[in-house]
């Protein structure tokens, strides 16, 4: 299963709904500069703003699970 980004699920929904990333800063009601910053994959966003965008998409973050190996797994609790 190929994974995708958040930066490349944000553009490809904004694409797939026609809309300017100027439109989607104006109906999610944040900045065209985090827009751009949340496409360009910035690594640091503030979550709020990010659930916003995706709310328009009838998205949210969320927490998912990632692969270890063995020996980190069994010292972490679940």
């Amino acid at each position: 299963m190929m994974k995708t980004t958040l930066a490349q699920f944000i553009k490809e929904k904004r694409k797939q709904a026609r809309m300017k990333q100027e439109d989607l800063s104006f109906a999610a009601g944040v900045g065209l500069r985090f827009v751009r910053e949340l496409e360009q994959g910035k690594p640091t966003l503030k979550m709020d703003k990010v659930n916003q965008v995706l709310n328009l998409f009838g998205y949210e973050l969320g927490p998912i699970e990632v692969n270890r190996d063995e020996e980190s797994k069994s010292t972490l609790p679940r």
